[in-house]
């Protein structure tokens, strides 16, 4: 059994700290929403009054946090309390220069340190089959690699302090890409007089067949895992796409790398989200594509 603290207990965060408790693990959390609270305490996460108070005993420390900037926040408040020795994972999606000064900051109390952020959504925090994508110390990734394989199907040691990220941003640009991709697709079909259903067993058996298609089908009866089956509720919701592009052109502008496709679909899902759509899943952009923003 290993002393854990999460900090951040929301809609991953949760689930996550509640898969670990079933694990066997001893869990001390922290959120600032007492619902949220309540929730992980019924999953038996014991709750703290603090950040500090829960990291004071803690092997390990996990935090699921919604920006850079409430990481790097919360790790200078935590890391004057945390215990010698102790391993940090930052899990929450980030902007990569924001993840590697969270690991200065672990380096400069001699911690080791892993930024870990998720895919998978909700359901796969609930399910344990999340994929972690990891930046750091090979030494800091083997000793986190059994704690995150109890709250995910695959672990992935990307490089060293800040590649966990940079692959998150990396891969979800290509998945807002795709998703736009098939979504034009299904609308000039239906403009062509196409069936969603010939297009599909088309595009899902040659050249066609993505990711986005095969799992988030924009439209309804195709695909059992698709939002369309269930009105566009997320899911992944689209202002969590339109983040995660933004930190990818937010890399892109700073190491020079030319992605036309990246900023375009940024731009679609800016105009979306902001059409009123921000909490549908990311899959309704094919309702903005047809030209609905009721």
């Amino acid at each position: 059994m290993t002393n854990i603290a999460f900090i951040g207990l929301g809609n991953m965060g949760g689930p996550m700290a509640a898969n670990l408790v079933k694990a066997g693990h001893s869990v001390t959390g922290f959120d600032l929403s007492p619902a949220s609270c309540d929730q992980a305490r019924g999953d038996g996460v014991g709750i703290a009054a603090s950040t500090v108070e829960a990291v004071r005993d803690a092997e390990i420390v996990v935090t699921m946090l919604p920006a850079g900037r409430h990481v790097l926040s919360v790790w200078t408040d935590i890391i004057p309390s945390v215990k010698e020795g102790a391993l940090l994972i930052d899990c929450s999606t980030v902007d990569v220069e924001s993840a590697r000064k969270a690991h200065g900051l672990a380096g400069e109390r001699g911690l080791q340190s892993l930024d870990a952020p998720v895919s998978g959504g909700v359901a796969g925090a609930k399910g344990a089959t999340l994929t972690f994508m990891a930046g750091g110390a090979k030494a800091a990734f083997d000793r986190a690699e059994p704690i995150l394989s109890k709250m995910g199907r695959r672990v992935v040691h990307c490089g060293e302090a800040g590649a966990g990220q940079a692959a998150k941003i990396c891969n979800n640009m290509i998945l807002g890409i795709s998703m736009i991709g098939v979504a034009e697709a299904f609308v000039l079909g239906e403009k062509l007089g196409l069936s969603h259903q010939a297009l599909f067993d088309v595009a899902s058996t040659s050249s066609g067949q993505c990711w986005a298609l095969m799992n988030h089908c924009p439209v309804p009866e195709l695909v059992p895992t698709s939002a369309a089956n269930n009105g566009y509720k997320p899911g992944f919701a689209a202002a969590l796409m339109l983040k995660d592009l933004k930190l990818a052109q937010q890399a892109a502008l700073a190491s020079g790398a030319s992605t036309p496709l990246g900023a375009e679909a940024a731009q679609l899902f800016g105009l979306f989200a902001g059409s009123g759509h921000e909490g549908d899943d990311y899959s309704g952009i094919i309702n903005f594509i047809r030209g609905r923003t009721e």
